[in-house]
């Protein structure tokens, strides 16, 4: 119980930001989300390209006997991810395999709505997560220009 509750005072630290917390963040390769000028948003738009990536992946293999379709849960990873993990490691943690409305005789769990659907919302939220990105960005340059 100690060794758990030492390790939530030490993920909560790296959401946090606290100056022991950056030095161990940058000793796992972990940049704090704080210290990034996109905050969230950068962390955000990482996930939403690896959920894209799986959800096309399920989508390549809907002919495939045995495949078993796979998601990332967007807000797991994104909580993983504002604890410090990578954005590797807090999609891999956040994977989880669909359970199928209709299951296949061959085992493949691919429904190519359900995928669609994935598919469609996450490029909506990828596009407003770029949408804001670019919004930063573009204040960023106005402020160095002196506009």
């Amino acid at each position: 119980a100690a060794l758990a509750a030492g390790k939530a005072r030490k993920c909560a630290e790296l959401a946090f930001g606290t100056g022991l917390a950056q030095t161990e963040a940058h000793t796992l390769g972990v940049k704090p989300m704080k210290e990034s000028i996109f905050g969230i948003h950068a962390a955000a738009l990482e996930l939403r390209s690896q959920r894209m990536g799986l959800i096309t992946s399920n989508i390549a293999n809907a002919g495939t006997p045995g495949y078993k379709a796979r998601d990332i849960d967007f807000a797991a990873a994104l909580k993983a991810r504002s604890e410090g993990l990578g954005s590797d490691r807090a999609a891999a943690k956040a994977t989880q395999f669909r359970v199928p409305v209709m299951p296949s005789l061959d085992g493949n769990t691919v429904e190519m709505a359900t995928e669609q659907t994935a598919f469609a919302e996450n490029a909506m939220g990828y596009a407003a997560t770029l949408s804001f990105i670019r919004g930063r960005a573009e204040t960023i340059t106005r402020a160095l220009k002196g506009d």
